[in-house]
This record gives structure tokens, C-alpha cells and sequence, in this order.
């Protein structure tokens, strides 16, 4: 059976075939004369701030797919570095991220990659500057799009960049600034919740409690997703979260693809499901689950931040045509 790292990065590259306080309104609404929706000529950057890829990753359907929207993405020849287990030195990695969030005539930032090493450049210093900036990536690149939101800052998309055409045309319009279909799990506890939404790989999110990179999740709907984590895992994971208070203060919340090794669970033991209903199921809000969200397919694109509405009974997430 394959291991959690090979599930990481061969999801990586599917993807290519200090606490802060709450944001307000006024400061959301003034960002938004500056992240205006992607048009044509554009111009996107590739990083990669984790595991290192294999060299001879073919960019090509994705710089095609992009130059079928009007928008020039840079491949620059540091996504295919190696360092040990990451695509460079932390340092390295830092002056990538640093040099693509700072570039002005850059709209938009793509994190290719996975594995590991996105919170390790967190940690070396990397920290946002004071503007929103279209961000795209999932799986291990969740710890920076969590610590976008946590710096206040719009523009981060939990999503794929790869996948079918249906997925990639969900991606673009979100980037456009269009409406997207909502999408239906199946509802587990009723009540319809409203708030902006956080959206994030379970494990890498646990281990950013307790730093700066960790958002305010009062009145938020979460979304939660992991790959090759047993359901004992989850529930360790789960019940850390529970024990910080991370769970409290939730708008709704709801669960993506999980997905782990057949053999990772005995006669007796809790399935997924039971564990993730038992350990999410009782904060008194509603509650949906199976979302067609992270690792596999469909793996559809979700805007942290964005306003949405939490359907308990339907099983509905609708991403709403306001940010805030």
C-alpha cells in the first residue's frame, strides 16, 4: 500500500495533470480594490515550497490550460530543485515565496508541489505583505493559505490547478469572479449556518495550533480534508483541536475526502465515519460530510474567506456572490 507521503506528493502531482484578531468589513471591502478578478493578461508564477518533484514534470498542460484564459504563468527552474526531501533549502524556498508575493505585476501565486515544507518557510521568516493576491494550492501548501487569512488577507483558493476540464473551469471561475454551483455532501445534523469559509488538509492545519499562522475561527465554516491517516489518527487529531477550543465558536462545519489504507483499521475499530461524526457531531451546529473536496477526484476549489451558506439538511455548501 502506498504511504502518506507517496499519497501527498502523487496528489501534488495529480494536481499538474502574535494571534490575530477577527477581520472586520471595512478592512475586507478595501482590499478589494485591489484584488481585482483575473482577466486577460494576467500573469501567475509557480512555487514550490515543499517536497522536491521529479524534474522532468511536464508543465505543459498547465501553462496551456492558463494561456486558454489570456494568463501567462512563469515556471521558474526552482520548482524543480532538490534539497534532501525539499525543493531547496528553507532559505531558497523563502526567496521564491518572497520574491513572487512582492512582485507587483504578479496577480497570482500557484503552489505546485506537496508533501512537506510549506509551514517550515512560515517558520524561516516568510511573512505577507500588507496586500491580497490570488493564491491557489492544497494538501501541504494549506498552512499558507491559512496563514493568508490568518494575516487578514483575501484571495486564497483551497483547489486543484489540475484534474478534469469540469474542475479547472470551477477553479477559473472563482478566479474570475464569477459564481460557482454549490456543492452537495450529505447532511448529518440540521441547521443552515452562514460565515466566511476556512477550508484545509486536517493534519497540516493541527499542526499549526499554537502559532501565529493559525486563523480565528469564530463564526467561520470550516471544511476539513485529509489522505493516508488512519481513523484513530483523525481522532487524535479531532480531539486536539477539541481540547484547544479550536471547535468552538464554529458557524457550521463540514468534511471533504478522507481517505487512508484499508489496513489501517482492525475488527472492532471506529470507521471514518463514525469518527468523524462522533468527534463533529455534537458542537451544536450543522454538520455535512462527503464534500467532493481534497485529495482525489473531484477535488473542487473552495475561496477562504468567502461568505457561505451551510445547508445541514441538504447537505449544500453554496459559496455566496459576496466576499464578506
Amino acid at each position: 500500500m502506498p504511504s502518506r507521503r507517496s499519497l501527498l506528493i502523487s496528489g501534488a502531482a495529480a494536481a499538474l495533470a502574535l494571534m490575530p484578531g477577527r477581520r472586520g468589513h471595512s478592512s475586507a471591502q478595501r482590499q478589494l480594490a485591489h484584488l481585482k478578478p483575473l482577466h486577460r493578461g494576467a500573469r501567475l508564477r509557480a512555487v514550490n515550497p515543499g517536497t522536491w518533484m521529479d524534474p522532468e514534470t511536464d508543465f505543459t498542460p498547465l501553462i496551456e490550460r492558463c494561456a486558454a484564459e489570456g494568463w501567462h504563468l512563469e515556471i521558474p527552474e526552482s520548482v524543480r530543485h532538490q534539497w534532501r526531501y525539499f525543493s531547496g533549502r528553507d532559505q531558497d524556498r523563502l526567496a521564491d515565496l518572497k520574491a513572487a508575493w512582492a512582485d507587483p505585476n504578479i496577480n497570482g501565486v500557484l503552489y505546485v508541489g506537496g508533501g512537506w515544507g510549506g509551514a517550515r518557510v512560515l517558520e524561516a521568516g516568510f511573512r505577507f505583505p500588507k496586500r491580497p493576491l490570488w493564491s491557489l494550492g492544497f494538501s501541504d501548501s494549506s498552512s499558507l493559505l491559512l496563514a493568508q487569512w490568518s494575516a487578514g488577507l483575501i484571495g486564497a483558493i483551497h483547489g486543484s490547478m489540475g484534474g478534469p476540464k469540469e474542475q479547472w473551469d470551477r477553479t477559473v471561475n472563482l478566479l474570475r469572479g464569477k459564481d460557482v454551483e454549490p456543492l452537495r455532501g450529505v447532511g448529518m445534523r440540521k441547521g443552515i449556518a452562514t460565515g466566511p469559509l476556512v477550508v484545509t488538509n486536517l493534519t497540516v492545519a493541527t499542526h499549526l495550533i499554537g502559532t501565529p499562522w493559525f486563523p480565528d475561527l469564530r463564526g467561520s465554516i470550516l471544511v476539513l480534508e485529509d489522505v493516508g491517516e488512519a481513523p484513530y489518527r483523525v481522532d487524535r487529531m479531532l480531539t486536539q483541536w477539541r481540547s484547544a477550543g479550536r471547535l468552538q465558536g464554529l458557524a457550521g462545519v463540514a468534511t471533504g475526502r478522507f481517505s487512508w489504507k484499508k489496513d489501517d483499521i482492525l475488527p472492532g475499530d471506529f470507521t471514518m465515519e463514525e469518527v468523524l461524526e462522533q468527534r463533529l457531531g455534537d458542537l451544536g451546529i450543522p454538520l455535512v460530510m462527503d464534500l467532493p473536496v481534497g485529495h482525489g477526484l473531484p477535488n473542487l476549489s473552495l475561496p477562504l474567506g468567502r461568505q457561505a451558506m451551510l445547508n445541514g439538511r441538504t447537505g449544500h455548501l453554496t459559496v455566496m456572490n459576496k466576499l464578506f
